[in-house]
């Protein structure tokens, strides 16, 4: 283990202990509802990932950050120890996020190469961080015109928020991480093709995100987002 593998898990649970604390700080005394400081916490660590990516060396311990709080999230959702991230009618969405960063960048992240695919992981991660949040902030706030598939009701103003959002995150992180400091041996991909990728991707999640049931979007998208995305670019290489 190399010095900035130690200083990536401090400062891995470090910041997820401040967000944590900001969540309820802003619960407490802002008075935000915890369906905002849950979005803000989720944000916030979806956006880890990039710290991820800078600070570590090795994935095995890059992932163990995320991979911990699967069950941490399990705890806190069990007991609703921490009311910012979970309140009575909440999902085990924090589980299934912390379940779906590990797996993706447990598959696709190599640092020490020879081929690293963090930026499709990253793609996915940013489907759910951006696209399912802002999808769940519009949706309730805007939703006027609802619609249900099975046991879960969307609104068309949350699903285009979760299309588009989902597909400019995406198309960022797949034209910028690629020969970056942060991905320096990913190889990058035509503009074209990137755009195909993110397109199709954010279809993909925003279909994904209106029929997964209590929470599991979490899960789904992220992991189905990544998957158009590989299958996209491998078609290309």
């Amino acid at each position: 283990m190399m010095a900035s593998d130690w200083f990536g898990l401090a400062a891995s649970y470090i910041y997820s202990a401040a967000l944590l604390a900001v969540g309820e700080l802003l619960r407490k005394l802002v008075g935000l509802q915890p369906r905002f400081t849950r979005k803000i916490i989720h944000i916030g660590a979806g956006m880890w990932v990039f710290g991820v990516l800078a600070l570590f060396q090795h994935w095995q311990l890059g992932i163990l950050p995320f991979a911990t709080f699967i069950g941490l999230n399990y705890l806190f959702y069990r007991y609703r120890l921490i009311s910012a991230m979970d309140s009575e009618d909440s999902s085990p969405g924090t589980v299934y996020f912390a379940l779906s960063v590990t797996l993706l960048f447990g598959l696709l992240w190599r640092p020490a190469g020879p081929i690293d695919q963090a930026p499709i992981a990253t793609a996915g991660v940013m489907a759910m961080t951006w696209g399912d949040a802002l999808a769940a902030l519009i949706g309730r706030s805007y939703g006027r015109h609802r619609y249900q598939v099975g046991q879960s009701e969307r609104s068309w103003e949350g699903s285009a928020a979760m299309f588009i959002s989902s597909a400019v995150a995406m198309a960022w992180v797949l034209l910028a991480l690629p020969g970056s400091a942060l991905c320096p041996l990913a190889i990058p991909v035509e503009t074209g093709r990137v755009l195909l990728a993110a397109l199709l991707g954010a279809s993909a999640a925003t279909l994904v995100e209106a029929v997964s049931p209590h929470g599991t979007d979490n899960l789904s998208v992220p992991l189905v987002a990544a998957g158009v995305v590989w299958v996209v670019i491998s078609r290309g290489a």
